[in-house]
């Protein structure tokens, strides 16, 4: 997951609303958002290789999310990022008591955001090992909380703007799409070479091998209900698919549009 923005304890009616886009490899083997078959209590898109979810919740209202640092060269973690919110979703531990027993020592550079029902929490391996944040609008990328890169800075205002429209889902997915290259002068030097800083700095990432897998659009209410929305993308951004999943109690109904 390399861009999510949230709103916390913002909106009247949707305590937390997550919109947010995964950039992979399109190598990578990826199961769309769904109830896991093993673990039906939570509801995500799943890494095929390692396990994990970039971003998923349970039917109990538990949200985790987490993006990767960007710092090339850096050697891969014991252990797969995508671990640290699927872990998070099954069990039952609070959001602050659960980053403050992370080994981060044990994964490559994260931001991991873990919502418990109660509190919204941010923790990183990589300068800031865990608060809970007080209401507001956030976003992270593939840097710490709301460094201000180009793409980040302009998803959040839009993101901002979007909120009161709820729940009009079009204006998030509109933002999300948005592939708009950022100028030179405003790139971040981030060791990757300038034209991945440019592809790189735009909402949705085009590519034949590499970009936006994902976009997805997440509303909690106060009383742990909620929808999880999905569109899938293949190569150059083509659409593959589109869910819209309501979970809350015991139970969660899927709406496929395939």
């Amino acid at each position: 997951m390399c861009l999510i923005l949230l709103a916390w304890q913002v909106h009247p009616a949707y305590p937390l609303v997550v919109a947010a886009n995964r950039d992979e490899f399109l190598a990578r083997l990826t199961a769309a958002a769904a109830a896991w078959p093993d673990a039906p209590q939570i509801i995500a898109g799943r890494d095929l290789e390692a396990g994990g979810t970039w971003l998923g919740v349970s039917t109990a209202g538990r949200f985790a999310a987490v993006t990767n640092v960007r710092e090339p060269g850096q050697a891969a973690g014991q252990h797969s990022r995508g671990h640290l919110t699927r872990d998070f979703l099954l069990g039952t531990t609070a959001a602050g008591h659960y980053l403050g027993n992370l080994d981060g020592k044990a994964y490559a550079g994260f931001n991991l955001l873990l919502y418990d029902g109660q509190a919204l929490w941010y923790g990183s391996n990589r300068g800031d090992p865990g608060r809970s944040l007080p209401p507001g609008i956030y976003g992270v990328s593939n840097h710490l909380l709301d460094t201000p890169w180009p793409k980040l800075a302009s998803a959040k205002a839009r993101f901002t703007q979007a909120l009161p429209g709820l729940p009009l889902e079009n204006p998030f997915f509109d933002l999300l799409a948005d592939d708009e290259i950022a100028a030179d002068a405003q790139l971040p030097a981030t060791g990757v070479s300038l034209e991945w800083e440019r592809r790189l700095s735009a909402i949705f990432v085009r590519s034949t091998d590499y970009g936006t897998r994902a976009s997805s659009l997440l509303t909690i209410a106060a009383d742990g209900s909620g929808t999880l929305h999905e569109r899938s993308f293949g190569a150059e951004g083509a659409r593959i698919g589109q869910t819209a999943i309501n979970f809350g109690g015991s139970l969660a109904k899927a709406k496929n549009a395939r």
